[in-house]
């Protein structure tokens, strides 16, 4: 099922399917990844376990004040011309904008938070493809929230769609790829959102609070 999240997310982005219709398969694919993820023993974690995703960073490196990055507005996950950024920012040392750490002179290393499956990948990204606002990424499909994680803006990705991650496994490393990211005003930054399953319908949900609770990989 972890190959079936692309197909309806191109209908979606596309604008080829009517909203009622791609809510209603994707709940039918939540069902179907759910499943897959029991069947295939993907582990549970209690949140207390999720994982910083920017190694070597801490929340202090989010974007705002106490979370003020994350607006919702009027965002809809089936509409893409909508607005809002129901995402929090967390930005590394870089002030070169060369995509390594100024600190330790390597590539930053993206960790998946949670355990789960890889829907969606993105790794071909180039300057030219400037309508797309994420550049590199990686979805995640966490069984136990129900949610899909997307991690935007990065360089590498390690990952492929159906394999299975855990807590702290290497995603890739960060970039500046994608439409926002790439010109040299943007600071070098994880775009980070979450949005949840509510039988079907994704909504975008906060996860300030784990992420200051999150466990750091230095």
């Amino acid at each position: 099922p972890a190959n079936d999240w692309l197909p309806l997310m191109r209908k979606i982005r596309n604008f080829e399917i009517p909203k009622d219709e791609a809510i209603q398969k994707m709940n039918e694919l939540v069902i179907s990844l759910s499943e897959f993820a029991e069947k295939k023993g993907v582990i549970k974690v209690n949140d207390s376990e999720w994982i910083f995703p920017v190694k070597g960073y801490s929340p202090s490196a989010i974007g705002g004040r106490n979370g003020s990055g994350y607006v919702v507005s009027n965002f809809d996950f089936f509409d893409k011309n909508t607005g809002g950024h129901p995402a929090h920012d967390i930005f590394i040392a870089d002030r070169n904008q060369d995509n390594i750490d100024d600190v330790t002179s390597k590539p930053v290393e993206i960790l998946s938070m949670t355990p789960g499956i890889v829907v969606e990948t993105r790794k071909d990204w180039v300057p030219s493809m400037d309508t797309i606002k994420g550049g590199n990424i990686v979805y995640i499909f966490d069984n136990d929230s129900k949610s899909f994680f997307y991690y935007a803006h990065m360089d590498q990705v390690f990952v492929n769609i159906g394999d299975i991650v855990t807590p702290g496994l290497v995603l890739g490393t960060l970039g500046r790829t994608g439409k926002n990211a790439y010109p040299q005003r943007s600071p070098t930054h994880l775009h980070l959102m979450c949005v949840k399953s509510h039988d079907g319908n994704l909504l975008p949900f906060d996860i300030y609070t784990y992420l200051l609770n999150a466990r750091l990989i230095e």
